[in-house]
């Protein structure tokens, strides 16, 4: 919490439910249109061009079985056979080469039906279980804030106001201790509700139901805190006599989360120098028999030959390097005490007011961290399909790495959210900018660990 000291109305907070009830609707849309939709009309797609693949290659099968019979009729003991002519043996080599192309290309065209229809219900399922997250927060969050009683707020001496212990860490705590201990449940109830065959856990799916609502009121009582606002804190000890607590605290964070990004990459850079890769059997350290019997795929092996599967990760890598750019635009213009609209009529449009383009400036670092997560699930759901699942060393070390990140890239997603309804209640100025500061270290770190993971992960 931090800057100057706000008189927030429960009124405000009815505002996030609103929202929270427009994003869950638009979540529902967006499945409809994508999944439903146009993930059907693909999935007919799919089906078709899976037909025609099995059709063609029933038809190289007999032309297979026409070439070697007409082979043995034309040589038997390396010497033409009596009757049968060059002509027959030469138009089943044909036929064979013929069926073969076919069967090639229409196999082809059931693999990119196949992805087509993944891309479009994957995009649809992943929105919707986006806003449906999204607008938990703020409905949850929204609600318990809005029924709380009003405080006074003394305009008098409010600035000085010294700031008190707060109950959301340890609400927060306490829901995700919950949550874990009900994960497993939770996931195994999740799964027999989509029709799998597994058995619902009712018990262990509520107590993971009740930890992340218990994790989301205090995620929300930190957010009524941070409304308010307070002085900000400023360590009194060394090392760090003289600097903000939260901006000390985010560095000591961020130190933690780079020992813990290096053990995903010291495990990758472990497989990609000892284990039998594609790349060692390139470089020769391998051979051919080694990398049959032993060999391991990466998802490098799957991606990088070609431009079309590699580029979800250069859009994700462009799109967190903008994301950066834009919340440090958000926080220059918070900081600027003479900002004034652009003299370009659009641009002047886009960003009317201080108020509105710190805001928008979020708004756009939440589209663009929320395409990540779009094109990485995506591209999961391709590289699934391709054979690199979890369960095999290569894919377990991909999946938990990426996953990793973009549990970091989605944790920062949620925070934004409140960014961005306090940027359009109280705002951002000068005096409480800090917020956005501290959350751009944090976002950096997450830009900076991904365009690491980019060429490691996917180009090397």
């Amino acid at each position: 919490m931090s800057g100057s000291l706000h008189d927030v109305k429960n009124e405000m907070w009815m505002k996030a439910v609103v929202i929270g009830v427009v994003l869950l609707l638009a979540g529902f849309v967006a499945y409809g249109v994508f999944t439903v939709g146009v993930g059907d009309a693909k999935h007919h797609d799919y089906e078709v061009a899976k037909d025609e693949y099995e059709a063609a290659h029933h038809a190289k099968t007999i032309a297979e079985e026409e070439f070697y019979l007409a082979q043995s009729r034309w040589v038997n003991d390396g010497e033409p056979t009596e009757g049968h002519t060059w002509d027959e043996y030469v138009a089943a080599v044909s036929a064979l080469d013929s069926a073969k192309a076919v069967d090639e290309e229409a196999h082809h065209d059931e693999i990119d039906a196949h992805l087509s229809y993944l891309t479009w219900t994957t995009l649809g399922k992943t929105l919707m279980v986006m806003m449906i997250f999204y607008s938990g927060f703020y409905i949850v969050a929204g609600f318990f804030n809005s029924i709380q009683p009003e405080e006074e707020h003394h305009h008098d001496h409010g600035d000085h106001e010294e700031h008190h212990g707060s109950a959301s860490p340890i609400l927060m705590a306490a829901g995700i201790l919950l949550f874990m201990f009900g994960f497993s449940d939770f996931v195994t109830t999740s799964k027999a509700w989509l029709g799998l065959d597994y058995e619902a856990q009712i018990g262990g799916f509520m107590l993971a139901a009740v930890g992340t609502i218990i994790l989301i009121i205090g995620i929300g009582n930190w957010w009524r805190e941070d409304m308010k606002g307070s002085p900000e804190q400023v360590a009194v000890s060394d090392p760090f006599t003289g600097n903000d607590i939260r901006k000390a605290g985010m560095w000591i964070f961020l130190i933690s989360e780079m020992m813990v990004f290096a053990s995903f990459f010291s495990s990758y850079l472990r497989m990609r120098t000892e284990w039998c890769t594609q790349w060692a059997l390139d470089a020769g350290t391998c051979t051919e028999q080694e990398f049959a019997e032993f060999g391991v795929t990466t998802a490098s092996d799957l991606l990088r030959h070609d431009v079309m599967t590699l580029l979800p990760g250069a859009i994700n890598t462009f799109a967190l390097i903008i994301s950066s750019y834009t919340i440090v635009l958000a926080l220059k213009t918070a900081k600027d005490t003479n900002w004034k609209p652009s003299d370009n009529a659009l641009m002047a449009k886009l960003f009317p007011t201080r108020k509105k383009t710190i805001r928008n400036y979020l708004l756009l670092t939440l589209g663009l961290g929320s395409l990540f997560i779009v094109l990485k699930l995506i591209e999961w759901s391709h590289l699934i399909a391709e054979g690199l699942t979890i369960d095999t060393q290569a894919g377990s070390i991909f999946y938990v790495a990426t996953g990793a990140h973009g549990l970091h890239v989605f944790i920062g997603l949620l925070v934004m959210l409140f960014m961005i309804f306090k940027a359009d209640s109280v705002g951002y100025d000068e005096k409480n900018g800090q917020g956005i500061e501290y959350f751009g270290l944090y976002w950096h770190f997450v830009d900076l660990a991904w365009v690491a993971i980019f060429p490691a992960f996917y180009l090397y």
